[in-house]
């Protein structure tokens, strides 16, 4: 029979997430969980009051001097950079240009956006809110169906959680153990992939062209406005990615290389003053210690969880199903799914993964996958699998941003209703990387 001592770790989680509802900032809901937990456990002898001094160890023995999140708060300047600039909204008006002659050009320049702002940022709630800002009036005034309009807009935000340099991608890297740079290489691909795939629906919902589309369809293209547009976003993603990919910069140093290619090109341009510095930087330093003040929570919530036994719970359940490997990673990749519809990607990467790395570790996949491939390949199911997380109602919080920037008339139920066909194509396109690995890991392999 089970007992409370044996299910104890487990009522952590329904205790987390009724927390989240009190309105705290969500650091100190886990770190607040983990420590209440913990006196429980010392109230039925099984956690020791000495345990709660080496959470502190594992927050300044590990977050605190990881040299590698030292990249978060410099990508974190750099999206801002370009969002305040209005670096940004030139490229969106050189992508209007590229595409007006085709069906949902002005949709179609919105996925390009995002896409290539994923290039240069992993942020993804200033990227939603910036598009929206920029492309929400003007889509509504090209006769787009509101939600038609928010979900291609919230999915193009979103596209930056996959794509590197990939904030989310750097964080993953440092929980699994494995190399940021072959990560960032792995989840190129399926996150090319995945705006392919709202291109081509783009496509066919908008075959036949809207009439103020068809205004423009003789207008001659700008190539000069073209080009100045893309020249510095192109500039950047050759310094970030370029500097990856071709080993001349860790992750970490091509991110200090950005922020200040970023911050010369809005220097360059005239679009840089020192009011706009001073904004820029106290919303990196607010937006950073967000993101830390959730791993020393998190620290303190997966330390209490193992102490309590909670590792042993699932990986005995895990070991003791007989569905095999297929079964298990489909189970992960549900449990993901479900808890993205209340949790952000932060709390579901700091908690999930330490805590199934060891079954994963000890998966067979043979002739499916090689198991040097097995934790980057499964990284990015868990990312793209994440990237519905913003998007699933009732707690998607690109949503949510959306509502915030978007016009007064689009009402929730239509950004709701927008979303839903992307979240299908995004588990389409996790089916896709799930059944042919090659989708994620050839990258890796060729510059490998």
């Amino acid at each position: 029979m089970t007992t409370i001592f044996e299910i104890l770790p487990l009522l952590m989680f329904p205790a987390l997430a009724i927390c989240l509802f009190s309105g705290y900032p969500v650091a100190f809901v886990l770190g607040g969980v983990g420590l209440c937990f913990g006196l429980i456990g010392m109230s039925i002898d099984i956690f020791n009051f000495k345990e709660f001094f080496l959470i502190n160890s594992r927050i300044f023995g590990g977050v605190v001097e990881n040299m590698v999140l030292i990249a978060v708060p410099m990508f974190v300047f750099m999206g801002l950079i370009l969002e305040r600039s209005g670096i940004a909204r030139e490229l969106l008006e050189s992508l209007k240009i590229l595409t007006k002659k085709m069906p949902g050009g002005l949709a179609m320049s919105v996925t390009l956006l995002g896409t290539v702002m994923a290039a240069t940022t992993g942020i993804i709630g200033a990227s939603v809110v910036m598009i929206t800002l920029m492309a929400f009036p003007s889509m509504l005034a090209a006769n787009y169906e509101k939600p038609f309009a928010s979900g291609t807009i919230a999915a193009a935000g979103t596209l930056g959680i996959l794509i590197p340099p990939s904030i989310m991608l750097v964080i993953m890297g440092d929980l699994l153990s494995i190399s940021v740079t072959d990560l960032f290489m792995t989840a190129l691909v399926p996150g090319l992939l995945l705006a392919v795939l709202y291109l081509i629906y783009i496509f066919i919902v908008n075959i036949r062209p809207k009439k103020t589309e068809l205004d423009n369809l003789n207008e001659p293209v700008d190539w000069a406005s073209v080009l100045k547009g893309f020249a510095p976003t192109i500039l950047l993603i050759m310094l970030v990615l370029g500097s990856i990919f071709a080993g001349i910069a860790t992750p970490t140093e091509a991110a200090g290389v950005g922020a200040f290619g970023a911050l010369l090109l809005a220097v360059i341009r005239k679009k840089m003053s020192i009011a706009k510095l001073w904004e820029m930087c106290d919303e990196t330093i607010k937006t950073s210690g967000m993101i830390f003040g959730i791993f020393v929570g998190a620290t303190a919530f997966s330390y209490v969880f193992r102490s309590l036994g909670g590792d042993d719970l699932i990986i005995n359940f895990m070991n003791n199903f007989s569905g095999g490997p297929w079964i298990i990673i489909s189970i992960i990749m549900i449990l993901v799914f479900m808890l993205g519809f209340f949790f952000d990607w932060i709390e579901i990467t700091l908690i999930v993964l330490p805590i199934f790395m060891p079954i994963l570790s000890g998966l067979d996949l043979s002739g499916h996958v090689e198991p040097a491939n097995i934790l980057p390949w499964f990284a990015v199911l868990v990312a793209i699998n994440l990237q519905t997380s913003f998007l699933t109602p009732p707690f998607g919080f690109a949503l949510f941003y959306m509502k915030g920037a978007a016009p007064k008339s689009v009402r929730m139920e239509d950004i709701y209703k927008g979303a839903i066909p992307y979240i299908i194509i995004q588990i389409f396109g996790l089916l896709l990387v799930m059944l042919f690995p090659a989708i994620a890991l050839w990258l890796p392999g060729v510059l490998n």
